[in-house]
Parts: C-alpha cells; structure tokens; sequence
C-alpha cells in the first residue's frame, strides 16, 4: 500500500471554513481536491459537481453554505453532505468522489488508490 500524502497541518482545517486545496490525477486527468472539517473530522472530496463537471467553489476555497452546513455547488445550486459527499438537493447525479483522510499528531494525509494519485512535480 502506497504511503499516505502529506494534505496538511489539521490547524489548517477549521469547522464550516474554507476548504484546503490540493491536486490529484483521477481516471488518469488532474483534478482539484479539496479538505475541510465537519463535525471535527476531516473530510476529502474531488472539487467536481456531479451536475456538470465544474469546480463548487463560490469565492476561492468557498465550499460551505452560509449556514456550514452543506457542501454547495456555485453554478446551479446542486448541495452535498460534507461528511459523506451524498447528494441531499438541487440538480446533481451521485455523490462527490471522496477521498480517504487520516488525520494524527496534528497532521492530515490523504490515501493514494488504484484510480487516485498524486500529481507528479
């Protein structure tokens, strides 16, 4: 089994707050993932709407709905539960890929997979 990646310091991860970047290869393109924290766990989602395949987004690293709530599309509104990437309203189709986390001694590291990989620098 590959080594866990180096996401962040779990500091960086604050509840209903802005998401922490980072890039991975899926299906063989790059893709923008993204962390955050809900209901103190951390939490890893490729950032690509089920909808139409377009970053959530609504200002940079803005993921959360106003109430912390809901993970939210920007574009059409389509809304994802953060702890499990299910889709709970609007336009989408499934769920958002997650992204195994693990989380010690205030360090966060995401888990590479088969389809799933670090971008190589």
């Amino acid at each position: 089994m590959p080594a866990p990646v180096f996401l962040c310091r779990s500091e960086d991860l604050r509840e209903g707050g802005l998401a922490v970047p980072f890039d991975v290869v899926h299906a063989g393109a790059r893709w923008r993932a993204f962390a955050v924290r809900f209901e103190g766990r951390a939490q890893a989602y490729l950032n690509r709407c089920t909808h139409i395949p377009m970053e959530l987004d609504w200002q940079p690293n803005q993921v959360f709905d106003d109430s912390g709530q809901w993970l939210l599309c920007a574009t059409h509104g389509a809304a994802y539960a953060p702890d499990t990437g299910a889709c709970v309203g609007g336009p989408c189709r499934g769920g958002l890929v997650k992204i195994a986390l693990c989380e010690a001694r205030g360090v966060v590291h995401w888990h590479t997979s088969d389809d799933l990989y670090p971008v190589e620098s």
